[in-house]
């Protein structure tokens, strides 16, 4: 018998192996199940988790009245072949937006769960016989069907160990940032336009100084862990820390690790607030960061944010405001002027009268803000004025940040990262006044708690004012886009509903005129996708 199993092991090893990889992915996406985000993402998705895999473990029940063990172990095969062979083809036709990567810790999991899914498997080689073999197939069903959930066991005999690793990094990390008496260290957070804000100021302040930000989205512990410990050297001047945060006391911890001098936040709305629960939440987690400076630290603050004027800070340090619509600021822009070159604007200082005038490649009233905030640490770093203009004449767009690309005769504006109502609000202001047609793509906005579908119908109904035609992606999450553009009256002939962002590439080419822009507003991982 033991034989004869060994061929049913190895191709079931082969479909759970497989479905784990899968697994993985989705609780890489979901930070390792930090605060139940896995479990949660598997409650919302059940028909995604469990597909039809359902009806295929019902049919092993059945074979609890099968009495040939020959006949069942060609069934059970034969399913298992069955399944594999759909995951390995599922696999080649799909695109996943970000891919698992194989960190260190990813390794370290693969390893533990492989060896969590092969001790069933062995024990069962070694006591299956004709009487229990149904029994042995059921309980192997029984772990496939559940792999979503399996998973959790190797995460959780890990646990002790990435403890370590990440108390090895972190004290590592500590020390070296220590030593470097001379840094001077920045805190960038906000419900959105953080990583422009740490990449423009990173061009702005590379003219004077030797700065280094944050990579990517690298904005949680370990990430700021990593930047320290691979990227830090003795030839840094500033050091640029992205701040993310999901939860109350997150920014305080980040804070307590790189002990930031200078301070920004960009804008606070209701980004996560699916987490954070209130706005009130939200906006006392992000002034962690200005209550974290020390008393000789400066922090950059937004004139226009109801969120940042009406808080009270309880830190004496010096606060710098910035502003567009507000005049009772330190640092103001006026005289705007967007076109799809770019944009120009005036800039006045607190106490001088002078018209500073400021040209960038970007995009967008958001990132004259984000630029206002850099050039208000600039100056507070002793740059001069034509120092900080040839800052920003250098500043680069941001990928996926209202990047303005041409693909053939169609024009995409990028602004495809995690889309938020004011953001939002913003990329179509910036789409309405290109001259040609105008498309939008998008599956809407997320983590917006309560407030997600008003929101997202709010959205819709904007978009009825700025686009010729929409190309909604997933049928379940752009409900409220829709229900928006009919309450405007749109043009049903004009909206498409497609369940794959794929799909959007071959539709747009069926709608474009000789000049069309394309504004791609949000791109949601994979996670949330409906297919």
């Amino acid at each position: 018998m033991a034989k004869e199993f060994i061929i049913s092991a190895i191709i079931y090893f082969i479909y759970v192996f497989l479905r784990s990889q899968d697994s993985m992915h989705m609780l890489q996406q979901n930070k390792y199940n930090r605060k139940k985000t896995y479990l949660k993402w598997l409650n919302k998705n059940k028909a995604k988790a469990f597909k039809n895999y359902s009806i295929l473990f019902l049919l092993l029940a059945v074979f609890i009245f099968v009495n040939n063990y020959f006949i069942l172990m060609i069934c059970f095969n034969l399913i298992y072949l069955i399944l594999t062979i759909d995951l390995i083809w599922e696999r080649k036709n799909s695109q996943n937006k970000l891919p698992l990567k194989y960190t260190a810790r990813v390794k370290r999991l693969t390893f533990t769960n492989t060896l969590v899914l092969l001790i069933p498997i062995i024990i069962m080689a070694f006591i299956a016989n004709e009487i229990n073999l149904v029994y042995c197939y059921l309980l192997l069903g029984l772990i496939a069907y559940l792999n979503n959930f399996y998973i959790l066991i190797a995460l959780l005999i890990n646990t002790p160990v990435e403890s370590l690793v990440g108390l090895y990094f972190k004290n590592k990390a500590i020390h070296k940032i220590k030593s470097m008496t001379n840094l001077k260290v920045i805190g960038i957070t906000g419900s959105y336009g953080k990583t422009s804000s740490k990449n423009i100021l990173n061009d702005i302040l590379n003219i004077k100084y030797n700065s280094l930000p944050t990579p990517k989205n690298f904005n949680t512990p370990f990430g700021l862990m990593i930047t320290i410990n691979n990227y830090l050297d003795k030839f840094t001047d500033v050091f640029i820390a992205e701040m993310g945060a999901c939860q109350s006391g997150d920014i305080k911890e980040l804070c307590d690790l790189v002990h930031p001098k200078y301070g920004i936040i960009t804008k606070i709305g209701v980004a996560h607030l699916a987490t954070f629960k209130t706005r009130e939440n939200i906006q006392k987690t992000k002034f962690e960061l200005i209550e974290s400076l020390p008393q000789d630290g400066v922090g950059i603050l937004n004139g226009d944010d109801d969120w940042q004027r009406s808080y009270k800070i309880k830190n004496n340090c010096k606060i710098k405001w910035i502003g567009i619509d507000s005049k009772d600021v330190d640092i103001r822009a006026t005289n705007i002027v967007l076109s799809p070159k770019g944009t120009t604007f005036d800039c006045y200082f607190k106490g001088d009268n002078t018209p500073y005038q400021f040209e960038t490649k970007l995009l967008g009233y958001a990132n004259v803000y984000n630029i206002l905030a850099g050039i208000a640490l600039g100056r507070e770093f002793g740059m001069t004025i034509d120092q900080l203009k040839a800052g920003v004449a250098k500043v680069k767009p941001v990928p996926h940040r209202l990047e303005l690309k041409r693909n053939g005769n169609i024009n995409i504006i990028d602004d495809a990262y995690n889309s938020n109502p004011t953001g939002a609000k913003m990329a179509l202001d910036v789409l309405k006044m290109m001259p040609g047609k105008h498309i939008v793509v998008t599956p809407g906005m997320i983590e917006l708690g309560a407030e997600e579908y008003q929101k997202n119908k709010e959205f819709g109904m904007q978009i009825a004012d700025s686009s010729d035609e929409v190309i909604l992606v997933g049928v379940e999450k752009t409900k409220p886009i829709l229900e928006g553009l009919k309450e405007k009256n749109y043009d049903e002939n004009k909206i498409h509903v497609i369940n794959d962002v794929l799909k959007a590439f071959p539709l747009i080419q069926t709608l474009k005129e000789n000049e069309t822009y394309v504004l791609l507003e949000n791109d949601l991982p994979d996670i949330f996708n409906e297919k």
